[in-house]
């Protein structure tokens, strides 16, 4: 299935960037932040056609959605949300400000408790290793396509996140389920985040 539409939670660095990526590859954009619709008209401006401003439920009633919040703000942003078997992309990271601390996790991996916090919801790890600044650079790069990273329980799931990815000009590595991938990929802890890979055609 081509995704046509994405709904995003979190309209901040990750989120924008995304966001732009969609648009410059011909899709629509649904961003939400908890702030309410108006204060994204800039933003929404900037980004051009095929850009709105949403509630989280309408950004959640997209093709995929994709969370970025912050990571004290992600259990409420997802509550009170009906999934029935949305894709959702968790492009958190489990990090505490000020001093980049890593938040108690319970003995879970964050993307562990994103599917707690969005039941119904098929959750799949990508798009959170990448600096802001790198992923909304253009993905293809030196002959090549920038990598993200992929992990998820759901194998139809990680196949039409994979494929979005393609539609965006990025390749991928699925790293498995999202016990194993998810904690690579987990920011700070993980081995993953901040790693800049070309995959050469």
């Amino acid at each position: 299935m081509k995704t046509t539409t994405v709904g995003i939670i979190g309209a901040g660095a990750i989120g924008q960037a995304f966001a732009k990526q969609l648009v410059n590859a011909g899709m629509n954009v649904i961003l939400s932040n908890s702030r309410g619709p108006e204060s994204l008209s800039d933003v929404v401006e900037g980004l051009g056609r095929g850009a709105r401003a949403g509630t989280a439920q309408q950004a959640a009633e997209a093709d995929i959605v994709f969370v970025s919040t912050n990571w004290d703000k992600t259990e409420a942003a997802l509550s009170g949300i009906t999934w029935n078997g949305r894709i959702l992309i968790d492009a958190t990271n489990p990090v505490l400000l000020p001093g980049y601390k890593l938040a108690e996790l319970g003995g879970k991996n964050s993307s562990q408790l994103v599917t707690q916090w969005a039941p119904g919801a098929r959750v799949v790890k990508a798009f959170n290793t990448l600096l802001a600044g790198v992923l909304a650079q253009d993905p293809a790069q030196a002959g090549g396509h920038r990598v993200v990273f992929i992990s998820g329980d759901d194998a139809d799931a990680k196949a039409e996140v994979k494929a979005l990815a393609g539609q965006l000009g990025f390749a991928s590595i699925d790293l498995g389920s999202l016990e194993i991938g998810g904690t690579l990929q987990q920011f700070p802890g993980g081995p993953l985040p901040g790693v800049n890979l070309v995959q050469l055609a």
